[in-house]
């Protein structure tokens, strides 16, 4: 198989970390265009395979990458015909399928700014990105509709929408009828890699959503972390497969697109996760790399355990982020999975920039890995300087002459500016820096616990509570005590047929205490059925600090 010609240029025979970053260069181009880079060009070979389908009811279908490029043409020239100009945004209200990619690529070949929003988001969430965002076209199926349909009036910009997979309503444009209808040739406009892409809207802990605004040319700067942390993606015989919502830089830039850029075959399931049928899709359809949240590799070990004894899953590379995986589950994928978890950091921001790289350096349990290449990271202080190794500091990312640094906040300019420290990015995560370069996580700047002179990240601890074999599930938080300042507080999800007890409260932290300091044992426990999360996966902390501080007199 030939291997596309890549936008940088990473040492595939690097032996050594130091050698990997010592070789490593950027290849930006000035002229750069998504749609046609993970799509057009690839659609010159016709025969060239680029998804598989299938859904919770069986469903399945098969496309090539010209099979998905004839119909963006379409969908271009359709979107072109309803008035949809370069700049103007686009809302792509789906989840995982064939129409989101087809979206994606004809939104960006025609330089309009794609606007992927979850299909999990309730009506609110809709409408302010949408009114934020001024989108001018939506497309929606059955699922989506109804949510978009309750605010598309209080959305005056909103002119489109678009019905795949049968969502009627009246003034719902057919999708299918749209895409016979329209021209299946279409030339990809001339867009500067600085060009915005699309808009990813963050939630912040303080404020609205705020809408990162997202160029071409970060594709590539996402490239050489996606590599490394599949152990020097592509290779002949790779099939990619995540269950990230493909509305999220997750599943956007950790698997679609990146996938897609080298030409490579990609599992698209529409359908809630799993964990059997997770293993059961993996094996049916020979996937090799993966990308899991560590809350879907904790179910796995839970719920199936011993992968080996009921599915052939044969993988290459697995990677997870988002939060830390914790050596019980890398035990765990190594013995039944056979391949070693690499770990990444990243943010909508400032993506894919730390992380793992098996093939290269063997990673530590627990840490996050090293700086990927072509990355400039550093770790600051509160006055922006930077501090000694050991010493707890903010993850920054340098954005001179790095492509995956996004261009700023859409319609909030002060926000941008306080996203820099000068030239770095500031990404209000914690970490300590060991003596070999490697990053450990210690929690978000609003996350850090100040107790009685210490600063604690809730990171190691539910880490540490999540090894013992009572806790399915855990969160780290800081709660007031006037003695101390705050104390922490862990609030527990069990495992099945545990039940909340004085007696087992007293021997988690008893666990806790002959792991970690003294001052990391959680002083007040909360057992609940579960945490509440982001849909990328993430614990709630702030929203578990508010029920506190509600439910105390």
């Amino acid at each position: 198989m030939s291997i596309p010609s890549e936008a940088m240029v990473l040492p595939r025979d690097a032996r050594t970390y130091d050698d990997l970053i010592a070789r490593f260069r950027w290849q930006v181009p000035a002229r750069y265009n998504i749609g046609f880079e993970v799509c057009g060009r690839h659609a010159r070979d016709r025969g060239r395979f680029a998804l598989y389908f299938e859904d919770e009811s069986g469903a399945t279908a098969a496309f090539t990458y010209w099979d998905l490029q004839v119909r963006a043409n379409a969908l271009s020239n359709a979107l072109a015909a309803l008035g949809v100009r370069r700049g103007d945004r686009v809302a792509i209200l789906l989840p995982q399928r064939p129409e989101t990619a087809i979206a994606h690529v004809a939104c960006y070949q025609m330089g309009a700014i794609a606007l992927p929003l979850s299909h999990l988001f309730g009506p609110d969430a809709l409408e302010y990105r949408l009114v934020d965002a001024g989108a001018k076209a939506a497309i929606v199926d059955p699922d989506t509709l109804p949510k978009l349909w309750a605010v598309k009036d209080r959305a005056p910009e909103l002119r489109h929408v678009i019905g795949v997979a049968g969502a009627r309503e009246t003034g719902v444009l057919a999708w299918d009828d749209l895409i016979a209808a329209a021209s299946r040739e279409f030339a990809c406009v001339d867009t500067a890699a600085d060009d915005p892409a699309m808009i990813i809207y963050t939630s912040g802990t303080t404020g609205s959503p705020k809408g990162a605004l997202i160029a071409h040319r970060t594709l590539i700067g996402n490239l050489s972390g996606f590599c490394c942390s599949h152990d020097f993606f592509p290779e002949t015989g790779d099939m990619f497969w995540s269950p990230a919502d493909w509305a999220w830089t997750g599943g956007l830039f950790d698997a679609l697109l990146p996938t897609m850029h080298y030409g490579m075959p990609i599992l698209a399931y529409r359908g809630r996760f799993d964990p059997d049928r997770a293993c059961w899709l993996m094996a049916k359809y020979g996937v090799r790399n993966a990308f899991l949240f560590p809350t879907a590799l904790k179910m796995i070990l839970k719920e199936v355990g011993s992968v080996r004894a009921h599915h052939d899953v044969r993988l290459r590379s697995l990677m997870s982020g988002g939060e830390a995986v914790g050596e019980a589950v890398l035990d765990w994928a190594r013995r039944e999975l056979n391949v070693t978890i690499n770990e990444i950091f990243g943010q909508t921001e400032l993506n894919y920039v730390v992380g793992g790289c098996a093939r290269v350096f063997e990673p530590k349990p627990g840490a996050m890995g090293r700086p990927y290449p072509g990355h400039r990271i550093e770790l600051l202080d509160d006055a922006g300087q930077p501090v000694p190794d050991g010493t707890l500091g903010e993850i920054c990312v340098h954005r001179d002459g790095d492509p995956v640094v996004f261009l700023e906040y859409w319609n909030n300019p002060q926000a941008t500016v306080d996203k820099f420290e000068g030239a770095w990015g500031r990404t209000g995560d914690l970490a300590v820096r060991d003596e070999d370069g490697y990053l450990w996580y210690r929690g978000r700047t609003d996350d850090v616990i100040k107790s009685a002179g210490y600063r604690i990240g809730p990171s190691e601890i539910e880490n540490c509570l999540l090894r013992h074999p009572a806790v399915a599930n855990a969160a780290v938080i800081g709660v007031p005590d006037e003695e101390r300042g705050s104390i922490v507080k862990a609030v527990l999800v069990l495992t099945a047929g545990q039940q909340a007890s004085d007696a087992l409260e007293a021997d988690i932290r008893a666990h806790v205490r002959g792991r970690l300091a003294a001052y990391q044992c959680p002083k007040v426990f909360e057992f609940v059925a579960m945490l509440p999360m982001t849909t990328t996966g993430k614990v709630q902390r702030r929203v578990l600090r508010e029920a506190h501080e509600t439910n105390t007199p």
